[in-house]
């Protein structure tokens, strides 16, 4: 399996595609200006050894050397050991609303933040469980298997957004459905959904998805997370969702109907604010849960592959010096990057 040890550093790879605008307008000016000193063509025959070329390609090997260089600092590793481990635990499908309401503020950072945040909190928890990963809005699909490979975990988390849905809405019971289904067999531990959602626009068929979790031995939980009062929806330009009459529209949490599937599925509703308190009652909840043998097969090793990258890299860096801008009057005779 290969994964980064450090993912948050990949986001420095933005840099890249600005730098190259930066150039490209910078050159544009600069040709601009070559072309107010006099006829440009008279000006290159004045200047032989100016290559056209060299320092464009000097740049994007610097681009290269600096996107490689950014990846070694994130640290790529492949799993080279697996491991299969038997424990006491639970199996846990984590379900998350990812509609655009979950943009909402009224929760610290957003409502989608503060469910990511608990959930790789939760997850830090799962030490001798198994646990999924469901992600819906009008829709719903599987964004990590039943795994004990909590790494993993933590990393799909990372790519979760409300762009990964193009259908809005909140299927509460499609996910129950789509969650039930991804359990094992195995009825001799305790099994939960912990669906994670403020219940906007809900769609129906909830209840009864989850009394037919609760009669295969499934406990599903709800975790209500934003204000019963309402919060904008903010949008990507900074102002925020408007209906076709033009007024702002207001999302708020529906705990009644949190409660019912909470009550369907013989699991308990749980309201998410700012404080971790939320995390701690459910912990409560689970641990009352039956454990039973678990058996996992994780990556236990992981070789660093930066060591390669970093030979790459001072490979390119070479290249790049021995490269001049200016035509080397050694290689006139040559092709190779003595194009005017």
């Amino acid at each position: 399996m290969f994964r980064f040890a450090n993912p948050t550093y990949l986001w420095l790879l933005l840099l890249i595609p600005i730098l190259a605008a930066m150039y490209h307008i910078w050159s544009y000016k600069r040709s601009k200006r070559m072309k107010r000193l006099g006829d440009v063509e008279l000006l290159r025959k004045l200047s032989p050894n100016v290559s056209k070329y060299r320092p464009l390609v000097k740049f994007y090997l610097m681009e290269l050397i600096l996107a490689l260089i950014i990846i070694m600092v994130a640290r790529p590793q492949i799993g080279t050991k697996i491991s299969n481990e038997k424990r006491e635990g639970i199996e846990a499908i984590i379900a998350m609303d990812i509609s655009n309401s979950m943009l909402a503020e009224d929760v610290s950072p957003s409502r989608l933040d503060r469910s990511k945040m608990l959930v790789e909190n939760l997850v830090n928890r799962f030490t001798n469980d198994k646990v999924g990963l469901v992600v819906f809005a009008g829709d719903a699909f599987v964004q990590l298997p039943m795994t004990a490979d909590f790494v993993s975990a933590k990393m799909f988390l990372n790519n979760i957004d409300p762009s990964l849905i193009g259908s809005q809405g909140t299927d509460i019971g499609g996910a129950i459905e789509l969650s039930t289904a991804s359990f094992s067999k195995n009825t001799h531990f305790g099994k939960a959904i912990i669906i994670i959602t403020d219940g906007e626009n809900h769609e129906g068929g909830a209840e009864k998805a989850a009394e037919k979790a609760r009669k295969l031995g499934i406990n599903v939980f709800i975790l209500g997370i934003g204000s019963t009062s309402g919060a904008p929806i903010p949008m990507e330009d900074g102002s925020y969702l408007k209906d076709e009459a033009g007024n702002t529209v207001m999302t708020k949490l529906n705990e009644e109907m949190c409660r019912k599937i909470a009550s369907a599925g013989q699991g308990t509703y749980i309201h998410v604010d700012n404080t971790t308190a939320a995390e701690t009652q459910l912990d409560n909840q689970l641990n009352k849960l039956q454990k039973g043998e678990i058996a996992g097969v994780v990556y236990s090793d992981y070789d660093e592959q930066y060591p390669a990258v970093a030979l790459i890299v001072l490979f390119l860096l070479v290249v790049e010096v021995m490269l001049m801008e200016r035509k080397n009057p050694l290689t006139k005779k040559v092709n190779l990057f003595t194009k005017k």
